[in-house]
């Protein structure tokens, strides 16, 4: 595996700037992003072997975040994920942990709190 790939993070989020301040989050840490501002746009990505996890947003605006997780693994697709959330639950968190994730973030999360996940899921690439 290329070093490229090995730094590639797939992140879903619906808010544009959430997109964009956290690609120049993990810019600045060495990291390259793919962005999706869907559900659908990063089901349907047929480059999953580029990366190394998905950020994934809970709440998207076409559908859950954690559905996502679920036809993802049904698909093959077996990175680690790192949710986040703004509408944080005990019901959410519990089907988050349940579909089976790196972490759990509830916005606004720390860049460093999002860092430290990451450089986890790198370590395990």
């Amino acid at each position: 595996m290329s070093q490229q790939r090995r730094k590639t993070v797939l992140v879903a989020d619906d808010d544009p700037s959430m997109l964009k301040g956290m690609r120049r989050l993990l810019k600045q840490y060495g990291f390259e992003t793919i962005p999706f501002e869907t559900a659908r746009a990063l089901k349907d990505h047929d480059h999953f072997d580029q990366a190394f996890c998905i950020v994934l947003d809970i709440n998207l605006s076409d559908g859950s975040g954690i559905e996502l997780r679920h036809q993802l693994t049904e698909l093959g697709v077996t990175l680690p994920v790192i949710y986040i959330t703004g509408n944080d639950s005990n019901a959410t968190r519990m089907a988050a942990m349940a579909s089976g994730c790196l972490a759990y973030l509830t916005k606004p999360f720390t860049a460093r709190s999002l860092i430290e996940t990451i450089e986890q899921a790198a370590a395990l690439a």
